[in-house]
């Protein structure tokens, strides 16, 4: 390893839940965020469910010293709900919203109008470039029947794509954000497994936080415990993840999160708990650099089984979402030809008084009018679901796609590990 200098470099990351006129104490939080992250001073903090550009601008003017330099993300109806404060010079900014998420008749969930989308800005810590990433997927409303599960394991797939075809030319990576993934759950498998992106938490030489290290807990006052269960405790679905490169050795020196309760304050930052991981960049020679990449490629390689393994899985899951979104798109058009025919039977109806040429019979126009309205209500509806379903099924289909493909490359890579170990050999003994 070189004896280049050394960066240490500090990671916020927190969903600030932060709906105007809906979460509670909203406005009270930001400034108790704001006066976190003056105090702090960390170099990068990515925020999630920031969903008021006005409260943006506000934190932005209260950082404007600390952290001269921001990025707030628009996508959706009401925004993506993510920012960016650094320390660094943002150079580049780009956001690419998800294919998939969630229904827009689920209003009360709302995570269709909120533009779910993953955030990346490129910074220069010294001489290194920094490919940072924020990202909020969809929620898990109902763990035992999780009909947003294929959507959620999309949004990895493409979050992970995202993330491989973008960071080429990086010299660190870091994900950060409100995954809504259970650190087993297949999305945060295919995410971590395929970009080779280290868990924090798990690699972190020191930890000070909440148990197991969650982030949603069941002492939290803005949250229901109910809606836990089954873990009584908590779940950890917030993450700070990374990556370096053949130029950059990455370790977690200390991760800590918030625990609930803030001193001098009567309530918690947000039902979130916020995570601080401090990281320690140390470039490398080229020799090292070589040592360290071909150290990567071999453990890389024995994974690949596994990867292989994941990505089916995850290529099953959506074949069950796609089942369903055809099964919905059938009921849709159903429901739209009944009624037409409903509409064409009033109408056919409403002829016969004409066709009798009994004027003097009296026409309910009342009800007539009532069931055509209800009619091309039903023919309107049906309409819009049916394109929404087509969209879904759709992107449910090229998600698809691309996984077989990935799986047929994936395999041949495998089954090409141990035909080369021979011929290698042979070269060693001529």
């Amino acid at each position: 390893m070189a004896d280049s200098n050394t960066i240490r470099l500090r990671v916020f990351s927190l969903n600030c839940w932060g709906i105007r006129y809906l979460s509670k104490h909203c406005r009270e939080r930001y400034a108790m965020i704001g006066e976190l992250l003056s105090r702090e001073e960390h170099d990068i903090v990515l925020l999630q469910e920031v969903w008021s550009e006005k409260d943006f601008l506000c934190l932005k003017r209260k950082l404007s010293s600390t952290h001269p330099h921001s990025h707030y993300f628009k996508s959706g109806v009401i925004g993506s709900g993510m920012a960016t404060f650094s320390r660094h010079r943002i150079h580049d900014a780009f956001l690419y919203r998800y294919s998939l998420n969630g229904y827009p008749y689920m209003a009360h969930h709302g995570d269709w109008f909120g533009g779910k989308a993953v955030g990346m800005v490129i910074l220069n810590i010294g001489r290194l470039a920094a490919h940072v990433y924020v990202t909020h997927l969809h929620a898990e409303y109902c763990r035992e029947k999780d009909s947003y599960l294929p959507h959620r394991v999309v949004q990895a797939w493409e979050l992970q794509q995202f993330i491989r075809h973008t960071s080429s030319g990086a010299d660190l990576v870091i994900l950060a954000g409100d995954l809504n993934l259970h650190p087993q759950d297949l999305g945060n498998r295919l995410l971590r497994t395929y970009t080779g992106l280290r868990d924090s938490y798990t690699e972190t030489a020191k930890f000070d936080g909440c148990e197991d290290g969650i982030t949603l807990i069941a002492d939290n006052p803005f949250i229901n415990p109910k809606e836990l269960c089954p873990f009584e405790k908590g779940i950890r679905i917030d993450y700070i993840l990374y990556k370096g490169s053949g130029r950059v050795s990455i370790q977690c020196e200390s991760l800590s999160t918030t625990k609930g309760s803030v001193p001098d304050h009567p309530f918690p930052y947000s039902d979130h708990e916020a995570l601080s991981a401090d990281l320690q960049l140390q470039t490398l020679t080229q020799q090292a650099g070589r040592d360290e990449t071909r150290g990567e490629q071999d453990c890389a390689a024995g994974k690949l089984a596994e990867l292989v393994d994941i990505v089916t899985e995850a290529r099953t899951e959506v074949k069950v979402g796609l089942y369903c979104a055809e099964r919905m798109r059938y009921t849709a058009a159903r429901t739209g030809v009944m009624g037409m025919a409903l509409l064409l039977l009033e109408l056919a109806i409403a002829a016969v008084p004409w066709l009798a040429l009994r004027a003097d019979q009296p026409f309910p126009r009342a009800s007539f009018y009532l069931l055509g309205v209800l009619c091309f209500a039903i023919l309107i509806t049906t309409f819009l679901l049916y394109i929404f379903y087509t969209m879904e099924v759709k992107a449910l289909q090229g998600a698809e796609d691309q996984m077989r493909l990935a799986v047929g490359s994936l395999q041949e890579r495998l089954r090409g590990f141990p035909l080369a170990q021979p011929l290698n050999q042979e070269k060693d003994i001529s």
